[in-house]
């Protein structure tokens, strides 16, 4: 398993800018490079200079979902790993769709605790999980 290291890019999207500032924080501070976007499709336009390990995106975003997102990112970078987060309890209908059509994302409710966040996405990245400081300074 790897280490966590600067190489990791994480697009974080959420049409909420106080929600990708806070969780681009706290993944900066865990070595990750993290992108922040408030649009969806903006987030796909950076993926012709840019190629993240990871996205984590809101369900439901004006002008795409992140589940649209997801597929289309996937495309655009098939070895990215998909975390999404939702507070809308609806989102499980357009979960089963694109499970129907070969799409399975990891789903996380909001409000989501920076501890939880940060062991998917370990777990989505494969990286070591026994970085205990890292752990210990979410929790002060």
């Amino acid at each position: 398993m790897s280490q966590l290291q600067k190489k990791d890019r994480i697009f974080v999207v959420d049409d909420d800018p106080i929600i990708t500032t806070t969780l681009g924080l706290i993944l900066s501070q865990q070595v990750f490079d993290v992108t922040p976007f408030t649009g969806p499709l903006e987030a796909l336009e950076a993926t012709q200079t840019e190629t993240p390990n990871l996205l984590i995106a809101d369900v439901m975003m004006p002008g795409s979902s992140g589940i649209e997102l997801a597929i289309a990112l996937r495309e655009a970078c098939p070895a990215c790993a998909v975390i999404l987060f939702s507070g809308q309890p609806s989102t499980e209908t357009m979960l089963e769709t694109a499970r129907i059509r070969g799409h399975d994302f990891q789903v996380l409710a909001k409000p989501v605790h920076p501890i939880e966040i940060l062991a998917r996405i370990r777990s989505a990245l494969k990286l070591d999980a026994s970085d205990d400081e890292s752990k210990a300074s979410l929790q002060s």
